[in-house]
């Protein structure tokens, strides 16, 4: 079960991806493309386990919140609002099993 919430959450950092790439480019192109590669500079530099500038604690809650919150904003902006609301609910549940099981 423990496995399967790391693929969850890999899943859900894709998804936050999807999310903001699909509202950039409802937008426009290069926002499109820009929108997440935005999120992964983030994530890399603040998220990732060897980011140089990494958050923990009460930090990495927000910091995460935000990351993935963006993404669930960027698809009901969008007016993939029932999508939106599939991608916060799985990241509540799976970051919530990750901080349960220590992951």
């Amino acid at each position: 079960m423990k496995a399967a919430n790391l693929g969850v959450l890999f899943l859900v950092e894709l998804g936050a991806l999807a999310g903001a790439a699909y509202w950039g480019f409802t937008v426009s192109w290069p926002l499109g493309l820009a929108a997440p590669a935005m999120l992964v500079v983030l994530w890399a530099l603040f998220g990732s386990p060897r980011a140089p500038y990494k958050v923990s604690g009460a930090a990495r809650v927000g910091f995460e919140a935000l990351w993935f919150g963006a993404g669930a904003v960027a698809l009901f902006a969008a007016g993939a609002q029932v999508w939106a609301v599939v991608l916060a609910v799985l990241c509540a549940v799976s970051k919530a099993l990750a901080v349960k099981w220590a992951q």
